[in-house]
């Protein structure tokens, strides 16, 4: 709860995630439980897959430290290739084997006598979790033992960059979320320049000391071993485990990292298990033991490969599906570019009004159909409803029998044409030739917007196709272009009918109109005026009537004003 608004917190970063909300009425829920404001679902205005925007680019390059792990995916989706810089000192960071635990009380345990060992020879430490919830249960048992330390989530947000920049200060132990502080450099024994910063006018001789005492903290660390990095559990991806490695040993900085494990991690649970607990149980382990050995690590690499494979195939799938949407996004963002580039849309308007008025013709008069087949009165109906238009079709077929379908067709068209440039010309072109642009383009943003919600409505339900043994993507494919193709021709009819049911008037109509409405609103105002004046004229005679009523004692205020007692002014009238 923030400025009574319900924010998401990114349960894995601790990040605070300003205009996220879930769905489905979800969040509406937790804001009635709240007792907050409830607000509206979020609409779909566009939307696009990371993958699909970033190929819009027609050049693409990146760089981070940890791209290797994701080379394969870079090349399928992006046709990228990796390539991997050589350090520009030596990395001489020393990353420990894991340490596997049978139960999660063992691991926290083992964690805490560590962290109490580093800092006993003045070693910071920086221990990295995969989400708030762990943060606060390593949190509340270092608390038990005793150690200061400082937790980097989203209470603390403002202060993360200051916090994650003392990290390095001898015997410091701070707890984040595994992508807490990225970005921000961990300076073995501290930020000197932070120091300096919190002083309101520093002189050079206080600069001076700090950068001493700064050099004597620092060479402390050195000589502890630098940064020492605690992992509670292994990610999904190796990549955010190398990020977090990647905290200590900085350019050519010593340091240390090792990752603590148990058989209750979800990680290990869901695909290490059966393998690591067999090899576990051969050993005859104690409570409290823990394992080490080459094997492990490579059981869990591999079961770390088979979670990002799986995550790759979902990425992969989700791209393919929004490949589909893709083609439909990029045929509308083209024709509304187009609209946005030109001023005249009434060639466009005349093309769009020839095949409206075919299709709605083609509903009530089949082409090449004999005239019992014709539909008049629904026609007629149909063009005054929907296009503002009084056609006597009826009447034209009464005194014209010889009268053609095709010349039919014609006149109605022509009609609708004469009716709409009428218009034009009480209005003007340009007016006119504004008003067409900005109907076109609010439909056309009106009906995509419906048309996205349609395609998640669409998205959400396909996979249910592969029991019908039908192809979900194929399915998918099918029924989107056919919603694609619907969306088109309604974006046209609704065109054509706004443009034609919109009213125009002379100038000296709207005028008169203006004036008319002023002398509305004067007539009622002053009506209100003098159902106020006798509302008061009934209340203070409802007044009178009640002081009549209520007995006035002799040495009461005369009510008349006067001051006097009443027995000795109105009183001794009666």
């Amino acid at each position: 709860m923030k400025d009574g608004e319900v924010i998401i917190v990114d349960e894995h970063t601790g990040r605070t995630m300003q205009g996220r909300r879930w769905s489905d009425g979800l969040h509406q829920a937790v804001e009635a439980k709240e007792g907050v404001e409830i607000q509206n679902e979020n609409q779909t205005l566009a939307s696009i897959t990371f993958q699909n925007y970033f190929r819009l680019y027609e050049k693409l390059a990146g760089m981070t430290g940890t791209a290797d792990t994701e080379a394969f995916e870079f090349s399928s989706i992006y046709k990228l290739d990796t390539v991997v810089v050589p350090t520009n000192r030596p990395m001489i960071r020393k990353d420990l084997p894991d340490l596997v635990y049978m139960t999660e009380a063992e691991k926290i345990q083992a964690i805490i006598e560590d962290i109490k060992e580093r800092t006993a020879n003045g070693q910071p430490v920086l221990v990295g979790t995969i989400s708030i919830e762990k943060s606060e249960v390593v949190s509340r048992e270092l608390t038990k033992a005793g150690i200061k330390h400082n937790v980097l989530n989203a209470k603390f947000h403002a202060n993360e960059a200051g916090i994650v920049a003392q990290a390095g200060y001898p015997a410091a132990v701070t707890i984040a979320t595994n992508m807490a502080g990225r970005g921000t450099d961990i300076m073995l024994g501290g930020s000197w320049q932070a120091e300096v910063a919190a002083l309101e006018a520093p002189t050079e001789e206080q600069i001076a000391q700090i950068k001493a005492d700064w050099q004597v903290r620092h060479d402390a660390v050195l000589a502890a071993g630098g940064l020492h990095i605690i992992g509670t559990e292994r990610h999904e991806s190796r990549r955010i485990d190398n990020q977090l490695r990647g905290r200590s040993g900085r350019q050519g900085d010593p340091g240390s990292s090792r990752f603590y494990l148990s058989m209750e991690d979800a990680l290990m649970r869901i695909f290490a298990s059966d393998r690591v607990s067999g090899m576990m149980r051969k050993l005859g382990m104690k409570p409290g033991e823990a394992i080490e050995h080459p094997w492990v690590t490579k059981a869990i690499a591999n079961a770390q490969r088979k979670v990002e494979s799986r995550n790759f195939d979902i990425r992969k799938q989700l791209l393919e599906y929004d490949d589909v949407a893709n083609d439909q996004r990029r045929a509308i963002y083209t024709q509304r570019n187009e609209l946005l580039d030109v001023s005249d849309v009434s060639d466009t308007v005349n093309s769009i009004r020839e095949d409206v008025f075919k299709a709605t013709i083609d509903a009530y008069i089949p082409p090449q159909s004999l005239e019992e087949m014709w539909d008049i009165p629904g026609l007629q109906e149909r063009l005054k409803n929907d296009f503002d238009l009084e056609m006597p079709i009826a009447e034209w077929l009464d005194k014209e029998p010889e009268l053609h379908e095709e010349t039919l067709r014609e006149r109605i068209l022509a009609q609708s044409i004469e009716v709409y440039q009428r218009k034009e010309e009480v209005v003007g072109a340009e007016m006119m030739r504004h008003f067409e642009k900005g109907v076109m383009l609010q439909t056309l943003d009106s009906l995509w917007k419906e048309h996205l919600a349609a395609m998640d409505y669409l998205r959400q339900g396909i996979h249910l196709r592969g029991y019908a043994q039908k192809d979900p993507k194929q399915e998918y494919k099918r029924e989107s272009f056919a919603m694609f193709a619907a969306m088109l021709e309604s974006l046209k009819y609704e065109v054509i009918s706004t443009l034609s049911k919109v009213q125009v008037r002379m100038p000296e109509e709207v005028e008169a109109m203006e004036m008319q409405r002023r002398e509305e609103a004067e007539r009622l105002a002053q009506m209100q005026q003098l159902s106020h004046q006798d509302d008061d004229a009934a209340v203070a005679a409802d007044l009178a009537a009640q002081t009549g009523e209520r007995k006035i004692g002799r040495n009461d205020p005369c009510p008349c004003g006067s001051g006097k007692k009443y027995k000795q002014c109105h009183g001794r009238l009666s």
